[in-house]
């Protein structure tokens, strides 16, 4: 009975184990053709077959898709519009979590009366689709003399995300137990002091699901993009369209796998870096 129990489990190993496996490869190809691809030039592209190795590799590709990406009719570089997404996302991150953080404390820890449909207005902002909020937002960005300018992207980004920093961080804070912010309350601890001493060094995990869901909806937006920005404060998914989209006697994929991997690489690299925390601050409070 045992040694057949153990060749079942053996079998399920391998099938679980074959199915992970087949599961890595299918959604791993699209990369792997990117990258390949970005690293020939473009007669091989043409000649050869789109799974085959680079016969020899070449970085001119990543060149030009960062230093003469071809944007519209003009020929421009994917650099300052990578750079505009930088200084878009990253005061936008960190002044949308700072908020949150705050407002979450205060709807877990700092009950007052009509709190609750408070916190269910907010809430409702991540419901709110983009397109709904177009016309409002521009009218109050003109209204700001913020239109067209990455300042204008940077309060965009931080009113939207702020719904979705304050529920993360209320239902996090909503597992730590009363019992100390009472004791300190008694001790003579105001607010800014518990949530200074308390709170926030026990907060790096839902700090990091906030910097990783944040700079991931942000970077990676278009709409807002598009909309709210002129040429020159385009961020870098608007110019990748352009570049992708644009009108060439000659189909540059190979600059336009480079450019693409270019733009995803920040997300990329903040997912491999703080992913563990990432699962972590999420599963924080969900038996509270």
């Amino acid at each position: 009975m045992t040694k057949t129990n153990n060749i079942q489990s053996i079998l399920s190993r391998i099938l679980i184990y074959t199915l992970l496996i087949i599961s890595a490869i299918y959604f791993l190809l699209p990369l792997f053709v990117m990258i390949i691809t970005s690293l020939k030039d473009i007669d091989e592209i043409k000649n050869g077959n789109l799974l085959s190795l680079p016969k020899e590799i070449t970085f001119a590709p990543w060149i030009e898709a960062w230093s003469e990406a071809r944007i519209g009719s003009e020929t421009s570089g994917i650099k300052p519009f990578f750079i505009n997404s930088i200084i878009m996302t990253v005061p936008a991150v960190l002044i949308s979590s700072i908020i949150g953080a705050f407002n979450g404390y205060v709807f877990s820890k700092w009950r007052f009366k009509g709190s609750e449909v408070f916190f269910s207005l907010l809430l409702f902002g991540c419901f709110i689709p983009f397109q709904v909020i177009l016309l409002p937002m521009s009218q109050t960005m003109g209204y700001l003399g913020l239109s067209g300018s990455v300042g204008g992207l940077i309060f965009v980004h931080v009113v939207y995300g702020i719904a979705f920093t304050t529920l993360f961080f209320r239902n996090f804070y909503v597992s730590i137990p009363n019992e100390l912010i009472n004791a300190a309350r008694i001790d003579g601890a105001g607010f800014f002091r518990i949530f200074f001493k308390i709170l926030l060094p026990v907060s790096l995990p839902i700090f990091m699901v906030c910097i990783i869901w944040q700079m991931t909806q942000i970077w990676n937006e278009f709409l807002f993009g598009i909309i709210f920005s002129d040429a020159d404060t385009q961020p870098v998914t608007v110019a990748l369209n352009n570049l992708v989209n644009a009108t060439s006697t000659v189909k540059k994929y190979n600059v336009d796998m480079a450019a693409t991997l270019i733009a995803v690489a920040p997300t990329l690299l903040a997912y491999i870096i703080s992913g563990k925390y990432f699962v972590k601050g999420l599963m924080a409070g969900a038996v509270k």
